[in-house]
């Protein structure tokens, strides 16, 4: 699928994540340090993932982790920071969660800083989630 609005698209088409982009905008996050290209090319392969384009310049991700039947999680969601406040995580957010594919499930997420941007769209705190974090290595 793939959505337009002005110079930008987003795209559901896993052959055209830059895997070299979203690693380094991963690794530069607070939650991605270690998302090495090798580990980019990895989930990409194993998620539904959506980037998005200035032109033919990629400068947003995110990715969902589904059965596609009950459950999504929504994960590594990131715009460049050059095109932050334009309204276009909102944009990529609304993309994600009306996917014809995986609109019917429910989502979850987890974030420290974009509470008011998820609760826009139905997020709210869950005192039944439970999160067991990865063995140490």
């Amino acid at each position: 699928m793939e959505w337009t609005r002005g110079a930008f698209t987003i795209t559901d088409d896993p052959g055209r994540v830059d895997i070299e982009w979203v690693s380094s905008i991963l690794m530069s996050s607070y939650w991605g340090q270690g998302r090495t290209p090798e580990v980019v090319a990895d989930l990409t392969e194993k998620s539904m993932c959506f980037s998005m384009f200035d032109g033919d310049t990629q400068i947003g991700f995110a990715r969902v982790a589904t059965d596609y039947t009950v459950s999504s999680w929504l994960s590594d969601l990131v715009i460049a920071e050059s095109h932050r406040n334009r309204g276009l995580g909102t944009w990529m957010t609304e993309c994600v969660l009306s996917h014809p594919a995986i609109a019917h499930t429910q989502f979850v997420l987890q974030t420290m800083t974009a509470h008011a941007l998820y609760e826009r769209f139905g997020f709210g705190a869950s005192d039944r989630l439970m999160v067991r974090p990865p063995p140490a290595h």
